[in-house]
């Protein structure tokens, strides 16, 4: 978490969330920490960390056992998108990304070593 990043909070903690999943750092079945241990972690308002559980349940990213705690949902086998839809939406997420690169200032020259930092470290 970032303060100094203009995205509001919660979208930060959800974007981590979902860059832990995409880059396999979290897998189905995974436990995530309770709602009070992030937000003490982090040091954000618990309310902040139970608003992104609850989008992400209702994503069906997160699953929530009563009594057990909150936990990386297993996809059905129907829920992978085709190649075309995939495409789509890594475009959508490249675009994104290289728009904040440049609002901060950067080059995707300046954004691919610490890419490839990343794909070497498995992220």
């Amino acid at each position: 978490m970032d303060a100094r990043d203009p995205t509001p909070l919660h979208a930060q903690l959800e974007r981590g969330i979902l860059a832990a999943i995409a880059a396999g750092r979290l897998q189905p079945g995974d436990q995530l920490p309770t709602v009070r241990q992030l937000a003490v972690s982090l040091r954000v308002n618990a309310n902040t960390v139970a608003k992104v559980y609850a989008h992400l349940e209702r994503s069906r990213i997160l699953e929530t056992r009563r009594g057990v705690g909150t936990f990386i949902a297993t996809p059905p086998p129907d829920a992978v998108p085709d190649p075309a839809a995939r495409h789509l939406e890594l475009r959508r997420l490249v675009d994104r990304f290289l728009a904040d690169l440049s609002s901060h200032g950067f080059r995707v020259e300046d954004a691919l070593p610490e890419i490839e930092g990343r794909r070497q470290q498995g992220a």
